[in-house]
């Protein structure tokens, strides 16, 4: 073994997404301080996984497993060719720490760092257990795998109270917000809806979540289509993310509700910080979260939110102050809330500056990294690894 720590990262892929955006960001200056990085990805490498290899840190992935197919758990045979790849990977490279991120990685790596001797293992919980409900035995499997975990994380306090009702000790659970790289408002308004073909003067929106019915695009739409009466004209509304097999239904319920031509799907975008300048307000309408990275971004842009009190979002939010945090479920009460912006530019500029102090005081990549930093070396001294 080397002298600088070894950490393998088992994950799903490196494609778009919160958990995906969150390793991309924290990764690179995990390394740039000392610690050995590998990334293991369960599915398939993923369109960003070129970056992080530019930044250093090596990219191991199992078979493709196509985009239709995104659970491994559901797929035996790629199952059993994942678990073999990351088995020879961890007990050839024999690292200090096996930090898992998503509920398949953790079901599969756990046992096997386990059976392997990885002397520190980690999960990290970043979204409440409403995947559970899909996978039976999943819950019992999860009970019995925080037990060989040296600690356990959530990316905000409502996991962790999850995982206490799990029977998770309180001394193993660390809280670790997702942190971004603090830049304000990055481009101009007026180029940024031109480059979009934006009318200059019109109200914009934006929600940046992959198409998944938990992120509750449904309640967003018809919230939309309760206000629209009366909101200004012109209006539009962008939806930035990965469709997985949702977006025409959706843009049929746009049509149905007649606000098919306010509503554009744009998929996955490399320029969400274009989609964020061009916008005035933002809406995350969530039916189940933990703690949203397009949130901060949001809010790093200027943007007054709106979110669902569901997870980390009124962690991020403060209800009146930064925003506005509404039922989950209910399409009025976004609509409500939409309304109050629209009619209000100050009222959007006062939320706006707020927002963007709050991710200047509380959630900078810095404070996130340094949070890593203490629980790994935390770890490797309890261990005697360091």
């Amino acid at each position: 073994m080397g002298t600088d720590p070894r950490i393998l990262i088992v994950t799903e892929s490196l494609g778009y997404g919160g958990t995906e955006s969150h390793l991309l960001t924290i990764l690179p200056r995990l390394a740039a301080r000392g610690f050995k990085i590998i990334v293991f990805c369960l599915t398939e490498r993923g369109v960003r996984a070129d970056a992080l290899e530019r930044a250093g840190i090596e990219v191991i992935a199992s078979p493709h497993i196509s985009k239709t197919k995104r659970s491994p758990l559901r797929y035996p045979l790629h199952l059993t060719f994942a678990s073999a790849k990351l088995f020879n990977l961890a007990r050839q490279w024999q690292p200090d720490i096996a930090h898992f991120f998503l509920p398949a990685p953790y079901l599969i790596g756990g046992p096997i760092a386990k059976v392997v001797g990885v002397p520190i293992r980690i999960m990290s919980r970043r979204s409440l257990t409403y995947y559970q409900r899909n996978w039976r035995g999943t819950r019992t499997m999860e009970r019995i795998l925080h037990r060989h975990m040296a600690a356990i994380t959530g990316n905000c306090r409502a996991i962790l109270r999850e995982l206490v009702e799990e029977g998770v000790p309180e001394q193993k659970l660390r809280l670790m917000y997702n942190g971004i790289e603090v830049t304000g408002p990055k481009l101009d308004r007026v180029a940024a809806r031109a480059e979009l073909g934006l009318d200059p003067d019109c109200l914009v929106g934006a929600t940046i979540a992959n198409l998944i019915p938990y992120k509750g695009h449904e309640d967003l739409l018809e919230g939309l289509a309760i206000a629209a009466p009366q909101m200004p004209v012109p209006w539009n509304f962008l939806c930035v993310g990965r469709d997985d097999g949702r977006q025409a239904a959706l843009s049929a319920l746009a049509e149905k509700r007649d606000i098919g031509g306010n509503v554009a799907f744009l998929g996955p975008r490399i320029d969400v910080d274009r989609i964020l300048a061009a916008a005035d307000f933002g809406v995350l309408p969530s039916r189940n979260e933990g703690f949203s990275n397009a949130i901060l971004e949001s809010m790093n842009a200027g943007l007054p939110m709106v979110v669902t009190d569901v997870g980390g979002n009124a962690e991020a939010v403060i209800d009146d102050e930064t925003g506005f945090v509404v039922p989950a479920f209910d399409p009025e009460a976004l609509a409500s809330a939409i309304l109050r912006l629209a009619r209000d530019p100050a009222l959007r500029g006062r939320l706006g500056n707020a927002g963007l102090t709050r991710v200047e005081t509380t959630f900078t990549l810095d404070h996130s990294v340094s949070r890593y930093c203490e629980l790994y070396d935390n770890l490797l001294k309890s261990a005697g690894l360091a």
